[in-house]
Parts: C-alpha cells; sequence; structure tokens
C-alpha cells in the first residue's frame, strides 16, 4: 500500500526488523473476521506470528477467509456464531481458551447497526441497533475480560466508528450504539487498569468496507440521488481526501494490542481522515 511505502522510506537500512510488531505464541480472538476491517485484523495479527481465531455468523464468509489466510500460507481457525447471544459468545471464548490457548487480545468487529431514513426510524430500529452493534461486543467482552483479570494480563481493542461522535440523520440509531460502546470502552479500561487488563477502541470513518456500500445506498435511496454522487459528496468532506483501508485500521490495533502501548488505556482514536474537528 502506499502509505506503508512512503513511511518505509524513512527507514533505515537494518531497522526495518526492529519496528515490526511481533506477536508469536500470542493468542488473539478477532469477532466480525470474515470481512471488511475484520478480516484486515486478523490477517495482521497472523503475519505477525499470532495464532488467530475468527468467529462470525456466516460459515460461508468464514470459508472464505480460511482460503485467503492459505494462500499466504497461515492458518485462520474459525468459530460461527452470532454473538447477539450472550450465551453462544461465553461458548467461544470457552472453546478458544480449552481447545487453543488463553485469550491475549481480543478485537471486537462484529456486528453492524442498519442505517434508516430518519421517517423510518421507529423503536424497533433502535433495539437492532443496539444488539447488532453494541450488545455483541459486550457479549464477548465480558467472558473475555474476567479472564484476562484473573491472569493479570490482556488487551482488547474495540472497532467502534466516528458516528457515535458525530451525529447523522442516517445513523441515529447506530451512532447512539457507537456512543454507548465509548463509554463502556472507557469505562471497562478504568475498571480494570489495575488488573493487567488493557481496553481501547478506534473509530474509523469512511472506510472501503461492504458496511460502507450498504450505507451509501441507503443515503442515496433516501435522496434520490445516484450512489457515486453520495459516495462523492462524502469524500469531499475528509481533508485528506479518500476514504482509508481496512489494512491502515487493522495496523493501529495492531499497535493498541502490542507492549509498544503498555501505557495506553481508555483511549478513543479517530481514524477519518481528519473529517470530525472535535478534542
Amino acid at each position: 500500500m502506499q502509505y506503508q511505502n512512503d513511511w518505509m522510506k524513512s527507514v533505515e537500512p537494518g531497522e526495518e526488523e526492529a519496528l515490526k510488531i511481533d506477536f508469536s505464541s500470542k493468542c488473539v480472538l478477532v469477532t466480525g473476521a470474515s470481512k471488511g476491517i475484520g478480516l484486515a485484523c486478523a490477517l495482521a495479527f497472523a503475519r505477525a506470528g499470532a495464532r488467530v481465531v475468527g468467529v462470525s455468523r456466516s460459515e460461508a464468509n468464514l470459508s472464505a477467509a480460511r482460503s485467503q489466510f492459505e494462500d499466504e500460507g497461515l492458518q485462520l481457525i474459525t468459530i460461527p456464531a452470532d454473538l447477539v447471544d450472550p450465551e453462544a459468545a461465553a461458548d467461544v471464548v470457552a472453546r478458544v481458551e480449552h481447545e487453543v490457548a488463553p485469550i491475549d487480545v481480543l478485537v471486537n468487529s462484529a456486528g453492524a447497526a442498519r442505517r434508516y431514513a430518519p421517517e423510518d426510524l421507529d423503536a424497533a430500529a433502535f433495539q437492532q441497533a443496539m444488539q447488532a452493534k453494541y450488545f455483541t461486543y459486550v457479549h464477548a467482552i465480558d467472558p473475555v475480560i474476567k479472564r484476562m483479570a484473573h491472569r493479570s494480563h490482556g488487551s482488547i481493542v474495540n472497532i467502534i466508528g466516528q458516528g457515535g461522535r458525530r451525529a447523522t440523520p442516517h445513523h441515529i440509531a447506530g451512532g447512539s450504539a457507537n456512543a454507548a460502546l465509548m463509554l463502556t470502552t472507557v469505562g471497562y479500561a478504568r475498571a480494570y487498569a489495575d488488573k493487567g487488563v488493557r481496553v481501547n477502541a478506534i473509530n474509523p470513518g469512511l472506510t472501503y468496507t461492504t458496511r460502507l456500500e450498504e450505507g451509501i445506498e441507503v443515503e442515496a435511496r433516501a435522496a434520490g440521488r445516484s450512489r457515486e454522487e453520495v459516495l462523492a459528496e462524502r469524500i469531499r468532506e475528509i481533508p485528506m481526501g479518500r476514504m482509508a483501508q481496512p489494512e491502515e485500521i487493522a495496523a493501529v490495533a495492531m499497535f493498541l494490542a502490542s507492549d509498544w502501548a503498555s501505557y495506553v488505556s481508555g483511549a478513543i482514536i479517530p481514524m477519518d481522515g481528519c473529517a470530525t474537528p472535535v478534542i
């Protein structure tokens, strides 16, 4: 990727190895690992030597992800599960800890709240958003963080979204779930800071994923405009002039989960190309 190449030009010969983050012997659980940002995170950790377990509702999507890993000579252990069900989430965590290894890192990227035109919002829309985005994260965090605290070691990274900080008419329900997740992230970080567990979050903005395509389609239909017009307008709002790639989000997730960020907890990292000018 171009941003990597440009940065690596400044690295002196012999320094490249020292800059790599090593997750050898670590067990990383990634929810929503079959596509988009979750898949990018799973691949990044596997390339860094981790044993990666990926969770998704769709066995077909997980199979496609496994094939991508195999093409690179990597392994992805997969468990199909719907994390809206707290018992299913607890079973996943128990299986990983029993069959693979104690979980060192949890990356939450599962679930997506639907986007609604304002006139279509109702109580069911807010229920869907909280179940799909908020509770899928909480159901995974709860059994993992308690095990991490017992071992006095662990890191959790929640991939949330700038919709929790910047209200938009078509993302009110989902943005509310995101805002709740930000508070939950910081709350857990504070509660477990003295137990050796760090909890951080990333707020991606416009990122090239299938979820982006779905959101743009909703906005385009509501406005009676073409998908191309809406997407071009959204990109014009980004000072950096482009959307993010999933691999860029994954790189920051790896940093936050690594020992390089050993004194970072309770942080919410914005990644939206400077589109949201708030402190």
